[in-house]
């Protein structure tokens, strides 16, 4: 059993550019990696490839593989995954509230497949039994696409239902999760930089120091 991590550290997760700058945000995503290795790591799951288009960015210390690719998502998941032989979890690298636990549940079912949706159609976690035979399909309402492919295949599908499993860190409003259920390094980050706040509405974040106001 493995794991393969997509990454992108140059320019990361421009949606948080308003509260977070270019150099913060690179730091956001390797500490937000460096989380989701842990959680695998945790679970039991030692064999981890992280899957970049630059060796540049990886952290030294994180007892990963890397896999140099091409640029496209779909284009260098679909290539990587001819060449495993055994169960593999696709995870995205911006999901720090994900635990081991989390973990061990998706890989203790017995379906071919099991997809761990993410906010608005997305696929945070998929779980391939027979990873050679599937084909992703990411962006868009990639939930969709994932379970209509894998009914096309003839596969059992299992869909995993988490608030955590489904927060990516992708926008200011989702820092409000980490903050409140976080635990890990990405938590100890944003901690440093903001703190939640109560309103007539729901929780938001506000600056610790240099920024002001409500985000």
């Amino acid at each position: 059993m493995r794991a393969v991590i997509p990454y992108k550290k140059e320019n990361a997760k421009s949606r948080l550019s308003p509260v977070l700058s270019q150099t913060e945000r690179e730091e956001f995503v390797e500490l937000m990696l460096k989380d989701v290795v842990d959680s695998l790591i945790c679970a039991g799951i030692t064999a981890i490839d992280v899957l970049t288009t630059s060796s540049e960015g990886v952290p030294d210390d994180l007892d990963v593989k890397l896999v140099v690719t091409e640029p496209g998502l779909n284009e260098s998941i679909n290539a990587y995954l001819q060449t495993v032989d055994e169960p593999t979890m696709i995870i995205m690298a911006d999901l720090p509230l994900v635990k081991s636990s989390h973990i061990k549940k998706i890989i203790s079912f017995p379906e071919d497949v099991v997809i761990a949706p993410g906010k608005g159609g997305g696929t945070n976690i998929l779980f391939l039994s027979q990873p050679k035979e599937f084909t992703v399909r990411y962006h868009g309402c990639s939930f969709l696409s994932h379970r209509d492919i894998t009914n096309e295949l003839g596969k059992s599908i299992r869909v995993f239902d988490s608030l955590l499993a489904s927060t990516d860190i992708d926008e200011p409003h989702d820092i409000v999760e980490l903050l409140i259920y976080g635990d890990g390094l990405s938590k100890e980050y944003a901690e440093k930089r903001f703190c939640t706040k109560s309103g007539k509405g729901r929780v938001k974040i506000s600056a610790n120091s240099k920024l002001s106001g409500f985000i």
